[in-house]
């Protein structure tokens, strides 16, 4: 039987970082579920994208997740499945993808650790840059395949970074929160996996795990200090 794109992706993340317990494709909900979830979600949660969402709520010691992708995005993989070419037909509709079952992914792995602050705001960066973070080193990840010697050009990495990091329009947000919060996650993905980018492939997955144990404010430190000693 083979395997669907979102399997084989939630198999990588979990032979990087740890096994979540659950089948996350079972958390995948439809279109009359995600305008319910929207609507509890609250005003703010109107200007993100109806493409793509990542719904999670606690209910004591259990944690629900709910996954929503569009007809029209999961049509646009089926029709430009990047596992058979990765261009500038799929690259938009692969990170939101991958960005939401990432969400989903890391959020149970903290609730797995004992994290139950779901409705924080760092909660909430930290799911975002981690996810950035991650999205980033998959698409590394499907350009080398299709490469001959497995190597990923400049011109490649500056391709990802523009559709990744530049094409994103958080001033967008009329929410003061959704702007900031949007804002710098951008901005520390890009610095960090500049970072990355420096690394082997062994030191990349030793780092990439250290970062993931970090909380928010750990990630953020982190970060800062390599663009400090960048800097010297």
């Amino acid at each position: 039987m083979n395997e669907t794109l979102f399997s084989q992706i939630q198999r990588l993340f979990e032979r990087t970082y740890a096994q979540v317990g659950i089948n996350l494709e079972d958390c995948l909900i439809d279109r009359a579920r995600f305008s319910q979830l929207s609507i509890l979600a609250g005003k703010s949660a109107r200007e993100l994208s109806e493409l793509a969402r990542t719904f999670l709520r606690r209910a004591g010691d259990q944690l629900y997740v709910g996954i929503y992708y569009s007809r029209w995005l999961i049509e646009q993989l089926e029709q430009h499945d990047p596992r058979a070419g990765l261009g500038d037909r799929n690259i938009r509709s692969l990170i939101m993808f991958v960005e939401e079952l990432n969400h989903a992914l890391h959020a149970a792995l903290q609730f797995k650790r004992g994290v139950r602050e779901i409705a924080s705001e760092d909660f909430a960066r930290n799911l975002e840059l981690q996810a950035q973070v991650d999205t980033y080193l998959v698409l590394l990840l499907f350009v080398a395949f299709f490469r001959k010697t497995q190597r990923v050009s400049a011109t490649d990495r500056r391709w990802l970074r523009f559709h990744l990091f530049v094409r994103q329009c958080p001033n967008a947000f009329r929410d003061a929160n959704l702007r900031g919060r949007y804002l710098e996650t951008s901005e520390l993905a890009s610095s960090y996996t500049r970072y990355l980018d420096t690394l082997n492939g062994v030191r990349r997955v030793d780092e990439i795990r250290r970062f993931h144990s970090l909380d928010y404010g750990g990630k953020k430190t982190r970060i800062l200090a390599l663009m400090d000693s960048a800097a010297d």
